[in-house]
């Protein structure tokens, strides 16, 4: 009777073990279930939904094969064809570049030696459905339609995994393309080495948005080659080797044991010995690798949870935080070698290298969310950027593949490098740091020459003058904080001095921000704040003055002073939402999007706007156009993004939006209270701590915050900062449908 009991015991407990590992295994695919990558891939949100792991080397992915501003990930979800899935992929940005090392698995011998001036002459292209078709975080499958394989993708940190499925008896056969590509993307040098029956590598030298770009590769195959044809320039050679400016393989395999193919590739930017040390282990195989990518996610996704009925909330929070993670990306082999954009081989110790550093996009609110996310990459993030200062003697503008593209306006390494120190984050040499930062604005490249002698940039003497003496103010003000942090006294009143440039520029008669010629007293004219010229003569980066003349972040209430009153402020901030959408000129953006009024929730200069009511006292503004924002600029279709996804940017605005808070001033610590749509919503934070927000009573319409505690105690600012955050406790707001103009409208104190 012992025993029999004993064994009902056993079995009772295996069950429970195996009911709870059931659940927990439920839980952790729970969180990956809720993204979905396609949400971005339409529309102008320029992501990608092919595989890869948060801040991964690789991003796998496929390329329709199309040149244009539309497909600057390589893929947009308007289209049908497939051209092959390569391995390198900006997530959401404006200008296309890499798609490097091109593979398609195809059931035919093709002629590699035709000239192919567009996709639809490429011989291995193939049709596809969005039926079927799937995405995952970690995760890609595809059916084409033409070959009748089925196409499974998914990455490591290094390494990806590739699964082909071909018809039953179909040859199995897989092109190689080094000379695909498409947008600013060249290949100038390109080499292919078959080693032996189940490996290929070689490398691919080309140039675009990044000028001297080398990428290394090797690709392992689980079956022997059994056959091969190798094209040299659109002819085909003999051997094995094969070297040109545009090279190609078509490998044949054995067909007798199974129906399914499996390749992994790894890259470098060092060597092709380099890749090869990448290569995931011969015992990991494409279900390990899958389980492990998702697991990963898991848990990256899980260092915010949050609570509400509504599906479709979670799905785009999750989401957000997913392409959140996307970029920048590891750059530095598993050895630390990294190749520098003057071909100077480094050495990443104890640290990870990153590229894809957008920074003029991303300062704004996805870098500071990844002080709360990964405060140990924001760390290797600006070691990242002292490593290009040690080559270079200068901070990185846009950095892609170690190459500085010079993209976009200002120097944003600087509040990047702030916000992280003044927040405590430790890992790189201050000191450093700091001279880097300060060298940086004191040098005269980029308009900082006529910025040093005028106070500002005469619209007469460099295009978008505007937006880079706002910028590079900003930028001044940002290195004043380190200086005085460091106890560096003259630097700082040097630099805060400097950090009021804007008050050069700004315009009393029409309450605009406005180019001033190098008399220091004449406005640019004609003036037409609703203008925009993409680019080229023109006072404003990709906007007009409706949309640029708010960016003075670090002193909003000194701003405010220029314009008259809260009064005359908060009347001319509510007309950008209010006027209407007209915008003028025959060049005008396309970045200009995702438009309510003139306010462009589609490009990152208007993402702090909506919280500047905060600081003239009328918080329940703040409240009602964020709520606004978040309702009506994302969504669940692959045209879910109301503009370019900019690595991560527009993700970060939602998930700090939601949440209730936004850095309105990136490097000041603090958080701008807006309005929480989650009934709870908790962050993990490093250490063990839990932030949570509580919103008692929120919904669709109740969105106005009515009172709020912090650990019980009342709560009646309109900011927190980033200490009371990492402290822990629970923020907790009753929501209502009518405003409370008495909660918060004190200002700051």
């Amino acid at each position: 009777m012992r025993n029999f009991t004993l064994f009902v015991l056993c079995i009772i407990f295996a069950t429970s073990c195996k009911i709870k590992l059931e659940k927990n295994n439920r839980n952790e695919a729970f969180l990956v279930d809720n993204v979905n990558p396609f949400i971005g891939t339409g529309g102008h949100g320029h992501t990608y939904p092919g595989a890869t792991v948060p801040f991964g080397m690789l991003q796998v992915s496929p390329d329709n094969g199309v040149s244009n501003w539309d497909w600057c990930s390589g893929y947009h979800y308007s289209d049908s064809i497939i051209s092959g899935f390569s391995h390198l992929h900006l997530s959401g940005t404006g200008i296309g570049d890499l798609a490097d090392i091109l593979i398609m698995p195809i059931n035919k011998k093709v002629d590699l030696t035709t000239k192919a001036a567009t996709r639809d002459l490429l011989p291995y292209k193939s049709a596809y459905s969005h039926l079927n078709e799937k995405s995952k975080p970690g995760y890609y499958q595809v059916y084409l339609k033409d070959p009748k394989i089925n196409v499974e993708l998914t990455a490591s940190l290094r390494t990806a995994f590739h699964k082909y499925t071909y018809a039953e008896s179909d040859r199995q056969s897989v092109v190689i393309d080094l000379g695909f590509a498409i947008n600013w993307d060249k290949a100038l040098k390109t080499a292919i080495t078959i080693e032996d029956k189940y490996t290929v590598s070689g490398y691919r030298y080309s140039t675009g948005w990044a000028k001297n770009q080398k990428v290394f590769f090797v690709a392992k195959f689980s079956k022997a080659i059994s056959e091969s044809t190798v094209t040299a320039d659109k002819k085909i050679v003999s051997g094995n080797k094969a070297e040109g400016e545009n090279t190609a393989v078509q490998l044949f395999f054995d067909t007798e044991k199974s129906d399914e193919l499996y390749v992994k590739v790894a890259l470098s930017s060092v060597s092709a010995e380099n890749a090869k040390d990448n290569l995931d282990s011969e015992s990991s195989d494409f279900e390990t690798a899958k389980s492990k990518s998702a697991a990963v996610w898991n848990d990256a996704l899980s260092k915010i949870t949050v609570e509400t009925p509504v599906d479709s909330l979670k799905t785009i929070f999750y989401t957000a935080l997913y392409h959140a993670q996307l970029a920048p990306v590891t750059y530095n082999d598993k050895n630390g070698q990294f190749r520098k954009e003057n071909d100077e081989i480094s050495t990443a110790k104890n640290y990870t290298a990153y590229s894809t550093l957008s920074l003029w996009d991303t300062f704004r609110a996805e870098n500071p969310l990844l002080t709360l996310l990964a405060p140990d990459k924001t760390s290797d993030m600006v070691n990242s950027m002292l490593a290009y200062y040690d080559a270079k003697k200068i901070l990185p503008v846009w950095t892609l593949y170690a190459n500085e593209t010079n993209t976009m306006t200002g120097y944003h390494s600087i509040p990047v490098i702030a916000d992280a120190y003044l927040k405590g984050i430790k890992g790189f040499d201050a000191e450093k740091a700091y001279q880097a930062m300060k060298t940086t604005m004191m040098q005269d490249e980029r308009g900082l020459n006529l910025y040093k002698q005028f106070g500002y940039i005469p619209y007469n003497l460099l295009d978008e003058s505007v937006t880079i003496t706002l910028e590079y103010a900003y930028d001044d003000w940002c290195v004043a904080q380190m200086a005085k942090a460091l106890g560096k006294n003259e630097d700082y009143q040097f630099f805060i001095k400097r950090s009021k440039a804007y008050q050069y520029l700004f315009d009393p008669a029409t309450g605009f921000m406005r180019g001033k010629s190098e008399d220091g007293k004449s406005w640019n004219e004609p003036f037409d704040p609703k203008h925009s010229n993409h680019r080229e003569h023109t006072d404003y980066t990709e906007g007009n003055a409706w949309q640029h003349s708010w960016f003075v972040p670090q002193n909003v209430e000194d701003f405010i002073s220029l314009h008259g009153s809260n009064e005359i402020f908060t009347k001319r901030l509510e007309q950008l939402f209010t006027e209407s959408s007209e915008i003028t000129g025959s060049n005008v953006s396309a970045d200009i999007s995702g438009l309510i009024g003139q306010y462009a929730h589609g490009n990152e200069p208007s993402h702090h706007i909506a919280y500047m009511f905060n600081r003239a006292h009328e918080p329940w503004r703040t409240q009602y156009w964020v709520h606004h924002i978040l309702d009506t600029q994302y969504n669940t279709t692959p045209n879910g993004l109301s503009g370019n996804e900019d690595c991560g940017q527009m993700s970060a605005w939602y998930v700090f939006s939601s949440l209730g808070f936004y850095p309105m001033n990136p490097a000041s610590g603090e958080y701008e209270i807006g309005s929480p749509i989650f009934e709870k919503a908790a962050l993990h934070l490093q250490g063990g701590k839990s932030f949570i927000i509580e919103a008692e009573n929120v919904s669709n319409k109740n969105f106005y915050i009515q009172s709020a505690t912090l650990n019980g105690i009342s709560f009646n600012k309109t900011f927190i900062t980033h200490q009371q955050i990492l402290q822990g406790g629970i923020l907790h707001f009753v929501m209502g449908a009518a405003p409370n103009k008495n909660w918060g409208s004190k200002g700051k104190k």
